[in-house]
């Protein structure tokens, strides 16, 4: 792990903030392997995050009280092109998977989120976009 880390340096995921066990439950999978987790409860906060730190992912919630995620990752995708989006949906149907599509999204997850499933795609994002398996699951994953 510490070779994967020091080979990206400084590793930061931008999520959206929650009122629920959300970023707590990302902590809990970040902080072991190092990475930092920055929070953002809007469109805005979010571009300014990205301006001023280097940003791996994002996880943009959808159903966020604050912003629509599509419209979110629509502002990012206007300064920041190629940064890896993964957006939560409770109601991923045809039509936002379309969308999200469209605007080259890594992936759709639906909520509530499974973190297993989360973090083999945070692995396979990572080792795809990075060449870092940070995320690759550790045997205290698995119990």
């Amino acid at each position: 792990m510490v070779s994967n880390l020091s080979k990206l340096e400084e590793v930061n995921v931008l999520a959206s903030g929650a009122h629920w066990a959300w970023p707590e439950a990302l902590r809990h999978i970040f902080k072991p392997r190092g990475v930092n987790l920055l929070v953002a409860e809007n469109a805005t906060e979010f571009v300014n995050v990205i301006r001023n730190r280097r940003i791996h992912t994002t996880i943009v919630d959808m159903d966020s009280e604050q912003s629509n995620g599509l419209a979110t990752i629509k502002i990012i995708r206007m300064d920041y092109p190629l940064l890896p989006c993964i957006l939560l949906s409770s109601t991923s149907g045809r039509e936002l998977l379309g969308k999200a599509l469209r605007l080259d999204v890594f992936s759709v997850i639906d909520k509530p989120v499974d973190m297993s499933i989360l973090l083999g795609l945070l692995n396979r994002l990572f080792v795809k976009k990075y060449g870092s398996s940070i995320f690759d699951s550790a045997p205290a994953d698995r119990q």
